[in-house]
């Protein structure tokens, strides 16, 4: 069972503070990136998938077009309401949301043959936990997968970007680099069987309003994000268009066989 943690307090916070404006989010519902998770874990009728950390269901609501049996959960309240609500909507029957931590996931192992989780690993203070809990939930054979934001291999650059990233969000902890989710995979009985890298493009006030960020640390955020452009500092790649701050944040979804 996993510890009590402060974290997960802030964690619920943000998110309920930004359950509307994240269920909204064009990065979140994005239709292509969505189905890019989907088709990575070769989902099939017959398949039994759990999305952990679902938040407003997008994900979860794209594995019930394709698979017989979908449940996804996620500690925070608000952000599962909205996706009950979006169920009761479209009238959708194979699909499950609940209340459920990715550290103590409330299922026996072997339950599902696809585990995923998209967008969240980032906001977890203990990745490897969350990933072992997956990979133990996740029948021989099945697939677990992983779609989130990463960071350059290089360390000091890797910092700099998760410390405006936290600045903007304090749920952030960390995001990791390629290199540190492979190796959780295969400490956690996972063969890669699939890397997809990709991006994401964020307007700096768009991305600092969707968070509510407090004007503090929002003008603390966009000078970083400012010093990253004239310096390259993180490898997002600051600039202007239309005279409104972008930088790109790099993806990856990893896919693994379970090998036990």
């Amino acid at each position: 069972m996993s510890e009590p943690s402060d974290h997960k307090d802030v964690v619920r916070e943000e998110f309920t503070k930004q359950a509307d404006a994240y269920a909204a989010n064009s990065i979140l519902t994005d239709s292509e990136k969505v189905k890019r998770l989907v088709q990575a874990t070769n989902a099939h009728p017959e398949a039994q998938v759990l999305e952990v950390a679902t938040g407003p269901g997008h994900v979860a609501f794209e594995f019930a077009k394709v698979s017989d049996e979908v449940v996804g959960i996620d500690i925070t309240e608000a952000p599962l309401e909205i996706a009950r609500k979006k169920k009761q909507e479209r009238d959708i029957e194979n699909i499950h949301f609940q209340k459920g931590d990715g550290e103590d996931i409330p299922f026996p192992e072997n339950t599902f043959d696809i585990v995923a989780c998209r967008l969240a690993l980032h906001h977890v203070e203990a990745p490897s936990n969350v990933v072992k809990e997956m990979s133990r939930v996740c029948r021989p054979e099945g697939t677990v997968a992983i779609d989130d934001i990463v960071v350059s291999e290089y360390s000091k650059r890797g910092k700099y970007q998760n410390k405006f990233e936290r600045l903007r969000d304090p749920s952030h902890v960390r995001a990791l680099p390629v290199s540190e989710i492979l190796e959780i995979f295969t400490e956690n009985n996972l063969e890669i069987i699939q890397i997809e890298t990709g991006k994401l493009v964020q307007e700096v006030e768009e991305w600092l309003d969707n968070a509510e960020t407090p004007p503090t640390r929002a003008s603390e955020a966009r000078e970083m994000v400012l010093k990253d452009a004239k310096r390259d500092l993180s490898g997002t790649h600051p600039y202007f268009k239309d005279n409104d701050l972008h930088f790109t944040q790099r993806t990856a979804v990893i896919a693994g066989k379970c090998m036990s």
